[in-house]
C-alpha cells in the first residue's frame, strides 16, 4: 500500500532527509502535505519537486511568497491552523512530526486524533505531554514509530522481545562538540564552536542541545514514554564514534545493540517502511575501517543539564514542560550571544527552582506552565 505522507518541519534536517528517502522509493511513498517555518526558498523547491496538495508556512506573508511561485493547484496555508491542516490532511496516512521544540505538540496530538500513523522526531512532544500523547495514541490505536536514531535503535532491539525481560535501556551519546572540554573551556565557548558537531548534521537548536547534553536528557524522557520504562532502568553512555545508536540489556545479561553509520536517513526510512526494510542508497558500515568503539560514563558535573533532565523526569507533572521551555529560551539567547554557554544551564536551573509543579496536568495546564517558564526565563540575565 502506498504510504501518503505529511511532514511537519519539511525544510529542517529531518524533513529534508525524509524527502530524500521518499525520492528513493516513489513506489512506496507519496508526499501529500508539507509544513515549514520561515524557509521560503526551500519550501518552493519542495513544492515544485513533490507537488503536495497543501503546504503551510509560519505567517501569511511567507505563505503569500510561496504561493506566488508554485502551482495554483497547491493550497497554501499558514500559522498554527496551517500546521493542523497539514497534520490532519484527509489523504495522509502517515505524519512525520519533526518540528523543533514544543510547537510540535498540538499538531501531533491532532494527527493522532485523526488516526494517522506517526513517525516521531519531535521529542519535545513527549517531554512536555508524554502522558497525554501516549494515552491518546492508545485510545485511537495509533502507532508512534520513533525516528530519533537512539529510539529507533531501542525499538529494533526490542522487536520480538518480552517487556518483562528488559533490565535496562542504554542510550548512547556522541557528547557533542564539547565532550572533552573542561568547565573553564566551556565558560568561553561560542555558538560557532558549539555548532561544529563532530558526527551528525542537525539543526542549530538540536546541535546546541547536544553540546550541553540536554538533548540526551530529553531523549531519556522520550524513551521513558515510548517504551514505558522507569527512569531507574535508563542509562546513558558517551560513545564518541556514534556507531552503536543504543542498546538494551536483558535479565539474562545479554546486551543487544543496533549499529549503523551516523545518517538519519536510516532510522527515518525504517520508521516509514516498518515492518519492511527497504534498500537505501548510502555508504555501508565498515567496522574494519572504524577499528575501535569506545564508551564512557557521562560527566554530569561538567554537563549538569543531563542530571536536571533525569530529575525533572522523575518529578514529572509540569516539571519536564518547564525544563524544556526554559531550555528553548536559553538556547535562543545563547545563539543570539546574549548569554554565555554556561548561562544555558544556569537559566534552566533557576527556572526549575521557581516552579510549582502540577501533577497529572491537562493540556491547558501544560500550556500555561510552558508560557510561564518562557516568560520567567526571558527576564533572566547571566
Amino acid at each position: 500500500m502506498l504510504e501518503k505522507i505529511s511532514i511537519l518541519g519539511s525544510t529542517g534536517s529531518i524533513g529534508t532527509s525524509t524527502l530524500d528517502v521518499v525520492k528513493q522509493h516513489p513506489e512506496e511513498f507519496q508526499v501529500v502535505a508539507l509544513a515549514a517555518g520561515n524557509n521560503v526558498e526551500e519550501m518552493i523547491r519542495q513544492a515544485k519537486n513533490f507537488q503536495p496538495k497543501v503546504v503551510s508556512m509560519a505567517t501569511k506573508q511567507l505563505a503569500d511568497q510561496v504561493a506566488a511561485e508554485i502551482s495554483d493547484s497547491i493550497k497554501v496555508v499558514w500559522g498554527d491552523e496551517g500546521l493542523i491542516e497539514v497534520a490532519t490532511h484527509s489523504d495522509a496516512t502517515y505524519v512525520v512530526s519533526s518540528l523543533v521544540g514544543s510547537r510540535g505538540l498540538q499538531p501531533t496530538l491532532a494527527a493522532i486524533e485523526a488516526g494517522k500513523r506517526i513517525g516521531l522526531a519531535n521529542k519535545e512532544t513527549l517531554v512536555t505531554a508524554g502522558h497525554l500523547v501516549m494515552e491518546k495514541a492508545e485510545q485511537r490505536k495509533v502507532d508512534i514509530l520513533p525516528i530519533d536514531s537512539e529510539h529507533s535503535a531501542i525499538f529494533q532491539c526490542l522487536n520480538g522481545e518480552r517487556k518483562e525481560d528488559v533490565k535496562k535501556i542504554i542510550l548512547t551519546a556522541s557528547g557533542g562538540a564539547f565532550r572533552d572540554y573542561t568547565r573553564e573551556q566551556l565558560a568561553t565557548a561560542t555558538p560557532e564552536m558549539a555548532l561544529k558537531h563532530p558526527n551528525w548534521a542537525m539543526g542549530a537548536k538540536v546541535t546546541i542541545d547536544t553540546a550541553t547534553m540536554m538533548n540526551k536528557g530529553l531523549e531519556v524522557m522520550e524513551a521513558h514514554w515510548l517504551f514505558a520504562v522507569p527512569y531507574d532502568q535508563i542509562d546513558v553512555l558517551v560513545h564518541p564514534q556514534s556507531i552503536i545508536h543504543s542498546m538494551v540489556e536483558f535479565q539474562d545479561g545479554a546486551v543487544m545493540a543496533q549499529l549503523g553509520t551516523p545518517d538519519m536517513k536510516v532510522p527515518i526510512q525504517y520508521a516509514l517502511s516498518y515492518p519492511k526494510r527497504l534498500p537505501l542508497s548510502m555508504p555501508a558500515l565498515s567496522l574494519s575501517d572504524i577499528k575501535q568503539l569506545t564508551f564512557r560514563d557521562p560527566d554530569v558535573k561538567r554537563f549538569p543539564c543531563l542530571a536536571m533532565a533525569f530529575e525533572s523526569g522523575r518529578i514529572g507533572g509540569t516539571m519536564p514542560t518547564v525544563l524544556n521551555a526554559a531550555n528553548e529560551v536559553a538556547v535562543e539567547k545563547f545563539l543570539n550571544k546574549t548569554i554565555p554557554f554556561l548561562g544555558i544551564e544556569a537559566m534552566i536551573e533557576k527556572t526549575l527552582s521557581e516552579h510549582e509543579v502540577i501533577k497529572n496536568p491537562q493540556l491547558e495546564e501544560i500550556q500555561h506552565a510552558d508560557q510561564w517558564a518562557r516568560e520567567f526565563a526571558r527576564q533572566l540575565t547571566f
